[in-house]
Order: structure tokens, then sequence, then C-alpha cells
């Protein structure tokens, strides 16, 4: 299966680049580009491509708004945020927009195209320094849900659909872990990790790793260091 991929940077020469990269994989291809939100949002709507590389900082409509404004479509396509600026601001709200993932555009070659795949897969994934920061951030105390509530509403009452297995494996993909790392953690195979997370994210209404993350942050359940259980 090839993926399907659209670039979106009001820098045309970082289009040209990223786009150059993609196309070079065997299992990729850049259907569209795109210089703002604007025209990202209309592309996607006509190409309908499984991943949208989306710039932050962009004139017309800006990145984020841009994000929100695709996964709140029905069969929207995965986005991977990709940005100069490493901010706090830039990094939480792409996540809330429901962007899948957050990279640097220093990235190297081999994890910008690991990220897409990750993300096309129905994982998220973070750039080292945000996830530092956004544990850090929830760790510190408590704060506002996923969609602007306070973690006490629809989210909480949503954990009680959850076994005690699905629980833990919430807390350990909060902390970090792919599904190899949790499937050592509770000496399970991969496969069976991979059933517990879709069956916590489709009880939890979530699209991905990334929304169960700021979930679990959300409700104070996740923790930097899980506690070691087995159940």
């Amino acid at each position: 299966m090839t993926l399907s991929v659209l670039v979106v940077d009001d820098q045309s020469v970082v289009r040209s680049a990223f786009a150059a990269i993609i196309d070079g994989e065997p299992d990729m291809t850049v259907v569209g580009e795109a210089g703002d939100g604007a025209a990202a949002v209309s592309l996607a709507e006509r190409l309908e491509p499984d991943v949208v590389l989306m710039d932050v900082r962009m004139p017309e409509l800006d990145g984020i708004a841009a994000t929100r404004i695709l996964t709140g479509r029905e069969n929207p396509p995965r986005v991977l945020v990709l940005t100069t600026f490493d901010l706090d601001a830039y990094v939480f709200n792409a996540l809330r927009a429901g962007a899948s993932g957050f990279l640097l555009k220093d990235v190297q070659t081999s994890e910008l195209l690991d990220g897409i795949r990750t993300v096309a897969a129905g994982e998220g994934v973070l750039a080292p320094s945000a996830t530092r920061r956004l544990i850090g951030h929830y760790a510190s105390g408590p704060h506002a849900g996923p969609h602007g509530g306070t973690g006490e509403g629809g989210g909480a009452q949503a954990l009680d659909q959850l076994t005690a297995r699905e629980r833990f494996v919430l807390t350990l993909i909060a902390s970090g872990l792919n599904n190899a790392e949790i499937a050592e953690e509770l000496d399970i195979t991969v496969g069976t990790v991979k059933s517990h997370v879709n069956a916590l994210l489709r009880k939890l209404g979530l699209r991905d790793r990334v929304q169960a993350t700021i979930l679990a942050y959300d409700l104070g359940l996740a923790r930097v260091n899980p506690p070691d259980a087995r159940f």
C-alpha cells in the first residue's frame, strides 16, 4: 500500500525538499503541495491524502487552525505537524487541534519518514523535547480536558468501561512506551498489546495514542514513572 502525503509549508524551497524526500520512498507518494492552511484544507478535501505534513506559521490560515478543520471532518487524514519553532504553545495547541504528531524541521530524514509511517498506522509521534515538556506540563497540576473540559465529565466516566489491564496500558502509552516496550513490561505479545490499545481507543472514543496520552494526563491517570503492576 502506498501512503499518499500532502505537504504544506509557506516556503516553496522547504516544500520541494520535503516532497523530494517523500517521493523517493517506494511506499510513499506526494499527491499535492500547499503554501498556506486554506489551500491545504481545500486540497485535502479533494485529494484525500493519508497524511498531511503541516507547517504551523503560515498566511491566510495557520497550521493549527487548518489541522482543527481537517481532523474535524469525517474520515480525516492524519496530520503530522512539522515546525522550526519548538514552543510549548505550538505543541499543546497542535495536539489539541487533532494532530497525530509533532516534529521539528531539523529532524533527521529517517525520523521524518518513520514519523509519517507511524501516524499513518494510527499511532502518535512526538519530538523528544516535546514529550518531556508535555509530561512535565501535565505532571505539574490539573489541566483542562482534551475538549476544554476539566477531566470530570465524559472522559472520566468512559474510563469505567476499561478493564484493569486496559487502564494500565493507557498509563504506559502516556509514559511514552511503544507496543514492543509495553509487551515487555507486561510479559505479553505485541499482538495482545495492539488488541488492548485498539479496545481502549474505541471505548474512549479516541483517534490515536496522542489523544490517549492527553486524556490520561488530563484525568490524572498517567504518571511519569508508571507503577509496576500486573493483572
